[in-house]
């Protein structure tokens, strides 16, 4: 996990600014790159090849050079595919380089993992984003002929005109534009023409195991966010399979569901639990630097971001790296709004809507909050591997005609964990950790009616977007200390509130 920047006929001292943003993302080590013209540039935190992987990176005869940010989950067996090419390191992302020596740009679809990437040689610049988006990068012009891109918004501010979310699931280079190169709709035709059995509840299972295995690789300390609800303690039983003295970490109010569920199942694991419990004030104190760090005002996404700083800043006390259980929602239809979806075809094309639109949304939460405090955030849910795998699961399995979502994911996993929390609702994590109405209430208190009124046909008028209610409009001013206007159509919105 790192910060990635670059640029195309672009100026050194622009990037040199770009990693000071980014320092956060990286803090074992910063470096510029320039080759033929363009630069590229990385704030590295260390995972594989800690004294090895160093970045940016270049190819044995040093015609190629790279950055990355992210993981390449397939990496020992793209080694062992490649014994010929003359590797420097053990480093997971000097793969590509192999790769795009032997594929060219069809490279990017042999990899499994997160990541976002710039490969600079004498042809020019490639850049490519993973399938779902799971790692951020941004991109943007300057006088119409410069190109910049970075991980995060507030790296390019005032340095590119424009700044614009890089699609996932494409490559570009200024040659060909953007390519796309992975499609879930087209995923899931092929599934249908193909007339491929449906998954077992083994077949679930050992996609999972099998996934979340891959995740484990790290040669730095490594542990799971553990909430008490389904999602996070599957993702912590399958590591505990695995590792000895695991690591969890949970979060909330005093008296939150949350940090009960997760101690019954950290004391049924065995975890090395740690919790912390944070009061109204303390959410006061950092919502700044949550707005900052999550480079968004959507309500649904500050009121868990709140919660994810506080325990992405308890991970970082002990560990490098963290498991997360994000994505199942979206993957097994575990969300309550979900439930008014009555037809399988309606709620097939919701779940792919807001699958594919986690790459702003929550999985964006996860990768700021974590890297706020450097560390890294893995979604075993979200690995290609096991989302194609759940889309094959028949439309209809995942209608919650009797209120019980999730009911596939639960069967497939009920012997590893308590009963109580197989079958424990669904909560969203502010929810949860006991804070999601925490800010609502004080947006009310602090924001009479006219103000609303008048500050949203403000907002309206000059920044093109309307405000939705008070706890927004709270969010917005805080975010706008930050951020331009300009870059308000970047903000992604949740579908549920």
């Amino acid at each position: 996990m790192c910060g990635i920047a670059g640029s195309f006929r672009g100026q050194v001292a622009d990037l040199e600014v770009c990693l000071q943003r980014m320092a956060h993302r990286g803090p074992d080590g910063q470096d510029i790159q320039s080759y033929c013209g363009n630069s590229l540039a990385h704030a590295r935190l260390a995972i594989v090849d800690v004294d090895g992987g160093h970045q940016p990176m270049s190819s044995a005869d040093d015609s190629r050079w790279l950055v990355c940010n992210g993981e390449i989950y397939n990496h020992p067996y793209l080694r062992a595919q490649h014994p010929d090419y003359p590797f420097k390191t053990h480093s997971d992302s000097e793969d590509i380089l192999a790769l795009y020596q032997r594929y060219g740009t069809q490279m990017v679809n042999h990899l499994q993992g997160m990541f976002a990437f710039a490969l600079l040689d004498d042809a020019g610049m490639l850049l490519g984003r993973d399938p779902l988006g799971i790692k951020p990068l941004y991109y943007g012009l300057k006088d119409d002929r410069v190109l910049y891109f970075a991980s995060e918004i507030k790296a390019l501010q005032g340095i590119a005109d424009t700044i614009h979310e890089f699609p996932p699931g494409h490559w570009f280079s200024p040659q060909d534009g953007f390519v796309r190169y992975y499609d879930l709709n087209t995923k899931i035709e092929a599934f249908t023409l193909s007339e491929l059995p449906s998954p077992t509840l083994t077949d679930i299972r050992e996609t999972l195991r099998e996934v979340v295995h891959s995740h484990l690789m790290s040669d730095v300390p490594l542990g799971v966010f553990l909430s008490g609800g389904l999602d996070s303690s599957i993702i912590a039983a399958l590591v505990c399979e695995e590792l000895p003295n695991v690591h969890s970490f949970a979060v909330g109010m005093e008296g939150s569901p949350d940090l009960d569920a997760a101690r019954q199942v950290a004391r049924f694991l065995g975890t090395q639990h740690h919790e912390h419990i944070y009061t109204e004030q303390e959410m006061r104190d950092v919502l700044s630097d949550v707005i900052y760090y999550l480079e968004s005002f959507d309500p649904a996404l500050v009121r868990s971001a709140v919660a994810n700083y506080f325990l992405a800043k308890l991970a970082s006390q002990h560990v490098t790296v963290i498991l997360s259980g994000e994505g199942a929602d979206e993957l097994f239809s575990g969300y309550s709004y979900l439930r008014r979806f009555e037809t399988a075809s309606a709620l097939q094309q919701e779940l792919v809507g807001i699958t594919t639109g986690l790459h702003n949304r929550n999985l964006q939460r996860l990768d700021r909050m974590t890297m706020a405090h450097s560390i890294e955030g893995r979604v075993p849910f979200l690995d290609t591997r096991f989302v194609e795998r759940a889309f094959n699961v028949p439309i209809e399995q995942k209608l919650s005609s009797d209120g019980i979502e999730k009911r596939i994911l639960r069967q497939a996993f009920a012997d590893l964990l308590p009963e109580k929390i197989v079958w424990r609702s669904k909560q969203k994590f502010a929810e949860g950790a006991g804070s999601a109405g925490v800010f609502e209430q004080i947006a009310e208190y602090e924001i009479n009616d006219a103000q609303f009124v008048i500050e949203a046909a403000r907002i309206q008028r000059n920044d093109s977007h309307a405000i939705r209610s008070k706890e927004e409009l709270y969010y917005y001013n805080l975010f706008r200390r930050f951020y331009d206007a300009s870059v308000v159509p970047l903000v992604g919105f949740s579908r549920s509130l």
